[in-house]
Protein backbone atom coordinates (compact mmCIF):
# COMPACT_ATOMS: atom_id res chain seq x y z
CA UNK A 1 0.00 0.00 0.00
CA UNK A 2 1.11 3.55 -0.58
CA UNK A 3 2.65 5.59 2.26
CA UNK A 4 1.04 9.04 3.41
CA UNK A 5 3.13 11.39 5.32
CA UNK A 6 2.94 15.22 6.15
CA UNK A 7 5.74 17.08 6.80
CA UNK A 8 5.80 20.80 9.08
CA UNK A 9 8.33 22.99 7.73
CA UNK A 10 10.53 24.45 11.24
CA UNK A 11 12.58 27.30 9.49
CA UNK A 12 11.30 30.01 6.42
CA UNK A 13 13.12 29.14 3.34
CA UNK A 14 14.27 26.11 3.60
CA UNK A 15 14.44 23.95 0.62
CA UNK A 16 11.97 21.75 0.00
CA UNK A 17 14.46 18.71 -1.50
CA UNK A 18 16.34 19.38 1.34
CA UNK A 19 13.36 18.96 4.19
CA UNK A 20 12.23 15.70 2.36
CA UNK A 21 15.97 14.21 2.37
CA UNK A 22 16.00 14.45 6.00
CA UNK A 23 12.69 12.33 6.13
CA UNK A 24 13.64 8.50 7.22
CA UNK A 25 11.35 7.20 4.21
CA UNK A 26 13.47 9.29 1.81
CA UNK A 27 16.87 10.13 3.21
CA UNK A 28 18.49 11.68 -0.37
CA UNK A 29 18.49 14.45 -2.53
CA UNK A 30 17.61 11.97 -5.67
CA UNK A 31 15.17 10.19 -3.84
CA UNK A 32 13.24 13.53 -2.63
CA UNK A 33 14.00 14.99 -6.70
CA UNK A 34 11.88 11.98 -7.64
CA UNK A 35 9.24 12.08 -5.53
CA UNK A 36 8.82 16.17 -6.44
CA UNK A 37 9.37 15.51 -9.97
CA UNK A 38 6.14 12.79 -9.95
CA UNK A 39 3.91 15.56 -8.13
CA UNK A 40 3.58 13.44 -5.33
CA UNK A 41 4.69 16.44 -2.84
CA UNK A 42 1.75 19.04 -2.22
CA UNK A 43 1.20 22.13 -0.05
CA UNK A 44 -2.26 22.41 0.09
CA UNK A 45 -3.11 20.32 -3.09
CA UNK A 46 -0.52 22.13 -5.44
CA UNK A 47 2.40 19.95 -6.54
CA UNK A 48 5.19 21.87 -5.35
CA UNK A 49 9.00 22.50 -7.72
CA UNK A 50 12.33 21.13 -5.76
CA UNK A 51 13.60 24.42 -5.33
CA UNK A 52 10.24 25.20 -3.81
CA UNK A 53 11.32 27.45 -0.24
CA UNK A 54 9.23 26.74 2.51
CA UNK A 55 7.57 29.33 4.90
CA UNK A 56 8.26 28.38 9.21
CA UNK A 57 4.82 26.43 9.83
CA UNK A 58 4.03 25.30 6.36
CA UNK A 59 2.50 21.68 6.29
CA UNK A 60 3.63 19.07 3.14
CA UNK A 61 1.68 16.03 2.31
CA UNK A 62 3.72 13.53 0.80
CA UNK A 63 2.86 10.24 -0.90
CA UNK A 64 5.22 7.40 -1.35
CA UNK A 65 4.62 4.85 -3.52
CA UNK A 66 4.80 1.31 -2.79
CA UNK A 67 8.88 0.19 -3.27
CA UNK A 68 9.42 -1.82 -6.69
CA UNK A 69 10.58 -5.38 -6.12
CA UNK A 70 14.73 -5.82 -6.69
CA UNK A 71 14.58 -8.08 -9.55
CA UNK A 72 11.44 -9.15 -11.80
CA UNK A 73 10.11 -12.34 -11.46
CA UNK A 74 9.06 -14.86 -14.64
CA UNK A 75 5.08 -14.97 -14.64
CA UNK A 76 3.07 -17.36 -17.30
CA UNK A 77 1.62 -14.59 -18.91
CA UNK A 78 0.51 -15.38 -23.31
CA UNK A 79 2.42 -13.23 -25.39
CA UNK A 80 1.31 -12.15 -29.40
CA UNK A 81 5.51 -12.94 -30.49
CA UNK A 82 5.24 -11.56 -34.03
CA UNK A 83 9.43 -12.49 -34.49
CA UNK A 84 12.22 -14.17 -32.31
CA UNK A 85 15.31 -15.61 -32.79
CA UNK A 86 18.41 -16.01 -30.49
CA UNK A 87 19.41 -12.45 -30.51
CA UNK A 88 16.07 -10.36 -30.24
CA UNK A 89 12.35 -11.36 -29.38
CA UNK A 90 9.39 -8.98 -31.20
CA UNK A 91 6.01 -9.04 -29.48
CA UNK A 92 2.47 -7.79 -30.29
CA UNK A 93 1.55 -5.94 -26.68
CA UNK A 94 -2.35 -5.64 -26.09
CA UNK A 95 -3.51 -2.62 -24.50
CA UNK A 96 -3.41 -2.57 -21.14
CA UNK A 97 -0.38 -4.07 -20.12
CA UNK A 98 2.02 -2.24 -18.71
CA UNK A 99 6.13 -2.80 -20.20
CA UNK A 100 8.25 -3.35 -16.81
CA UNK A 101 7.62 -3.73 -13.31
CA UNK A 102 7.47 0.01 -11.20
CA UNK A 103 5.46 1.31 -7.93
CA UNK A 104 2.01 0.26 -8.41
CA UNK A 105 2.43 -2.36 -10.94
CA UNK A 106 5.34 -4.76 -9.18
CA UNK A 107 4.35 -7.57 -11.69
CA UNK A 108 1.74 -8.51 -14.38
CA UNK A 109 3.96 -6.91 -16.68
CA UNK A 110 5.51 -7.20 -20.10
CA UNK A 111 8.64 -7.79 -18.40
CA UNK A 112 7.09 -10.47 -16.05
CA UNK A 113 6.13 -12.18 -19.50
CA UNK A 114 9.17 -12.08 -21.29
CA UNK A 115 11.30 -13.63 -18.18
CA UNK A 116 9.25 -16.68 -18.18
CA UNK A 117 9.12 -16.77 -21.79
CA UNK A 118 13.03 -16.41 -22.58
CA UNK A 119 14.28 -18.03 -19.13
CA UNK A 120 18.00 -16.01 -18.74
CA UNK A 121 18.47 -15.16 -21.99
CA UNK A 122 17.43 -11.93 -21.82
CA UNK A 123 19.78 -8.98 -21.76
CA UNK A 124 20.76 -7.26 -18.68
CA UNK A 125 21.70 -3.46 -19.48
CA UNK A 126 17.96 -3.15 -18.91
CA UNK A 127 18.85 -3.80 -15.29
CA UNK A 128 17.29 -6.17 -13.24
CA UNK A 129 13.47 -4.33 -13.56
CA UNK A 130 13.93 -4.03 -17.33
CA UNK A 131 16.02 -6.93 -18.67
CA UNK A 132 16.18 -7.33 -22.63
CA UNK A 133 13.99 -3.96 -23.28
CA UNK A 134 15.12 -1.42 -25.30
CA UNK A 135 12.34 1.35 -25.65
CA UNK A 136 8.89 1.63 -24.48
CA UNK A 137 5.56 2.08 -24.98
CA UNK A 138 2.57 3.12 -22.94
CA UNK A 139 -0.19 1.31 -21.22
CA UNK A 140 -2.81 1.99 -22.95
CA UNK A 141 -0.86 1.77 -26.66
CA UNK A 142 -0.75 -1.69 -27.79
CA UNK A 143 1.29 -3.10 -31.13
CA UNK A 144 4.99 -3.99 -31.22
CA UNK A 145 8.09 -3.66 -28.91
CA UNK A 146 11.20 -5.27 -29.54
CA UNK A 147 13.28 -6.76 -26.55
CA UNK A 148 17.03 -8.01 -26.68
CA UNK A 149 18.16 -11.27 -25.42
CA UNK A 150 21.95 -10.37 -24.81
CA UNK A 151 24.29 -7.97 -24.46
CA UNK A 152 25.66 -7.57 -27.99
CA UNK A 153 21.67 -7.23 -29.73
CA UNK A 154 20.52 -4.76 -26.68
CA UNK A 155 23.85 -2.41 -27.38
CA UNK A 156 23.32 -2.62 -31.34
CA UNK A 157 19.78 -1.60 -30.88
CA UNK A 158 19.81 1.35 -28.58
CA UNK A 159 22.48 2.50 -31.25
CA UNK A 160 19.97 2.70 -33.55
CA UNK A 161 17.48 4.17 -32.07
CA UNK A 162 20.10 7.13 -31.05
CA UNK A 163 21.27 7.23 -35.03
CA UNK A 164 17.14 7.27 -35.64
CA UNK A 165 17.64 4.16 -38.02
CA UNK A 166 15.57 2.30 -36.20
CA UNK A 167 11.66 2.84 -37.24
CA UNK A 168 8.47 2.80 -34.98
CA UNK A 169 5.43 3.94 -37.10
CA UNK A 170 1.96 3.88 -35.48
CA UNK A 171 -1.71 4.64 -36.07
CA UNK A 172 -3.66 6.90 -34.15
CA UNK A 173 -6.92 8.78 -34.35
CA UNK A 174 -7.19 12.40 -33.13
CA UNK A 175 -9.66 14.81 -32.98
CA UNK A 176 -10.14 17.52 -35.83
CA UNK A 177 -9.05 17.52 -39.19
CA UNK A 178 -5.59 18.50 -40.91
CA UNK A 179 -5.67 21.11 -43.55
CA UNK A 180 -2.46 19.03 -45.41
CA UNK A 181 -2.54 15.49 -46.32
CA UNK A 182 1.06 14.91 -44.46
CA UNK A 183 3.29 16.85 -42.40
CA UNK A 184 6.25 17.07 -40.13
CA UNK A 185 6.00 18.70 -36.38
CA UNK A 186 9.65 19.56 -35.30
CA UNK A 187 8.97 20.44 -31.90
CA UNK A 188 11.38 20.01 -28.68
CA UNK A 189 9.78 18.03 -25.73
CA UNK A 190 11.06 18.44 -21.94
CA UNK A 191 8.07 18.25 -18.75
CA UNK A 192 6.17 20.18 -18.40
CA UNK A 193 7.16 23.74 -16.01
CA UNK A 194 3.58 23.89 -14.87
CA UNK A 195 2.73 20.02 -14.31
CA UNK A 196 5.76 17.55 -14.04
CA UNK A 197 3.44 14.22 -14.55
CA UNK A 198 3.85 15.13 -17.72
CA UNK A 199 5.18 16.01 -20.67
CA UNK A 200 5.10 19.40 -22.47
CA UNK A 201 6.79 21.15 -25.92
CA UNK A 202 9.24 23.73 -24.47
CA UNK A 203 12.78 24.95 -24.83
CA UNK A 204 13.72 24.28 -21.39
CA UNK A 205 15.33 21.25 -20.60
CA UNK A 206 13.60 19.76 -22.95
CA UNK A 207 15.43 17.92 -26.16
CA UNK A 208 14.57 17.59 -30.05
CA UNK A 209 11.62 15.70 -31.29
CA UNK A 210 10.04 15.19 -34.33
CA UNK A 211 7.05 13.13 -35.80
CA UNK A 212 6.18 13.09 -39.48
CA UNK A 213 2.26 12.33 -40.14
CA UNK A 214 0.30 11.25 -43.03
CA UNK A 215 -3.20 11.37 -43.02
CA UNK A 216 -5.18 7.40 -43.99
CA UNK A 217 -8.83 8.42 -43.62
CA UNK A 218 -10.98 11.63 -42.72
CA UNK A 219 -14.12 11.98 -40.50
CA UNK A 220 -16.28 14.07 -39.96
CA UNK A 221 -14.99 15.12 -36.51
CA UNK A 222 -11.49 12.88 -36.54
CA UNK A 223 -8.84 11.89 -38.67
CA UNK A 224 -7.48 8.81 -38.85
CA UNK A 225 -3.48 9.40 -39.13
CA UNK A 226 -0.05 7.28 -39.86
CA UNK A 227 2.75 8.64 -37.60
CA UNK A 228 6.43 7.95 -37.95
CA UNK A 229 8.71 8.74 -35.20
CA UNK A 230 12.17 10.35 -35.73
CA UNK A 231 12.63 10.55 -32.16
CA UNK A 232 11.55 8.51 -29.45
CA UNK A 233 10.41 10.72 -26.30
CA UNK A 234 8.37 10.01 -23.52
CA UNK A 235 4.54 10.54 -24.71
CA UNK A 236 6.23 12.05 -27.89
CA UNK A 237 2.86 11.11 -30.57
CA UNK A 238 0.51 12.27 -27.46
CA UNK A 239 2.24 15.49 -27.21
CA UNK A 240 3.24 16.80 -30.39
CA UNK A 241 -0.59 15.55 -31.31
CA UNK A 242 -2.00 18.10 -28.93
CA UNK A 243 0.93 20.78 -29.33
CA UNK A 244 -0.79 20.87 -32.71
CA UNK A 245 -4.21 21.23 -31.40
CA UNK A 246 -5.35 17.73 -33.23
CA UNK A 247 -5.23 15.83 -29.67
CA UNK A 248 -5.31 11.97 -29.54
CA UNK A 249 -8.56 10.27 -29.79
CA UNK A 250 -9.65 9.14 -25.66
CA UNK A 251 -6.16 10.99 -24.37
CA UNK A 252 -7.77 12.99 -21.62
CA UNK A 253 -4.03 13.84 -20.27
CA UNK A 254 -3.23 15.81 -23.25
CA UNK A 255 -6.74 17.25 -24.07
CA UNK A 256 -7.89 14.45 -26.14
CA UNK A 257 -11.97 13.95 -25.37
CA UNK A 258 -13.67 10.04 -24.64
CA UNK A 259 -16.80 11.14 -26.67
CA UNK A 260 -19.63 8.53 -25.90
CA UNK A 261 -18.71 5.03 -27.06
CA UNK A 262 -15.11 5.90 -28.06
CA UNK A 263 -13.52 6.07 -24.35
CA UNK A 264 -10.56 4.18 -25.81
CA UNK A 265 -7.07 5.86 -25.89
CA UNK A 266 -6.57 5.14 -29.85
CA UNK A 267 -2.96 4.68 -30.98
CA UNK A 268 -1.06 1.62 -32.21
CA UNK A 269 2.42 0.45 -32.76
CA UNK A 270 1.93 -0.79 -36.39
CA UNK A 271 4.97 -1.30 -37.83
CA UNK A 272 8.75 -1.93 -36.61
CA UNK A 273 11.88 -1.77 -39.04
CA UNK A 274 15.79 -2.47 -37.69
CA UNK A 275 18.54 -3.59 -38.95
CA UNK A 276 19.28 -7.00 -37.12
CA UNK A 277 22.01 -6.68 -34.43
CA UNK A 278 23.69 -9.94 -35.42
CA UNK A 279 23.51 -10.80 -39.13
CA UNK A 280 23.35 -7.10 -40.40
CA UNK A 281 19.91 -8.18 -42.19
CA UNK A 282 17.21 -5.36 -42.54
CA UNK A 283 13.93 -7.02 -41.06
CA UNK A 284 10.70 -4.96 -41.69
CA UNK A 285 7.51 -6.29 -39.41
CA UNK A 286 3.58 -5.05 -39.53
CA UNK A 287 0.87 -6.20 -37.05
CA UNK A 288 -2.98 -5.51 -38.22
CA UNK A 289 -5.19 -2.99 -36.53
CA UNK A 290 -6.47 -5.06 -33.06
CA UNK A 291 -10.17 -5.40 -32.82
CA UNK A 292 -10.84 -2.36 -30.27
CA UNK A 293 -8.85 0.01 -32.96
CA UNK A 294 -11.17 -0.93 -36.05
CA UNK A 295 -14.40 -1.45 -33.45
CA UNK A 296 -13.28 2.48 -32.66
CA UNK A 297 -13.09 3.71 -36.61
CA UNK A 298 -16.60 2.04 -36.79
CA UNK A 299 -18.03 4.78 -34.95
CA UNK A 300 -16.24 7.57 -36.28
CA UNK A 301 -19.38 7.36 -38.78
CA UNK A 302 -18.29 7.52 -43.37
CA UNK A 303 -15.29 8.58 -44.27
CA UNK A 304 -15.12 11.81 -46.26
CA UNK A 305 -13.87 11.96 -49.37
Amino acid sequence: MKKTIELTARESGERIDALLARQEDIRSRSAAAKLLEAGLVTLGGVPVRKNHRAAAGDVFTVVLPEAAPARAQAQAIDLDVVYEDADVIVVNKPRGLVVHPAPGHPDGTLVNALLAHCGDSLSGVGGELRPGIVHRIDKDTSGLIIAAKNDRAHEALAAQLKDRSLSRVYDAVCHGSFHDDAGTVDAPIGRDPRNRQRMAVTEKNSRPAVTHWQVLARYARHTYIRCRLETGRTHQIRVHLAYTGHPLLGDTVYGGRRDKGLETQCLHARGLKFIHPVTGRPIELWTELPDWFREALGKLGPEIQ
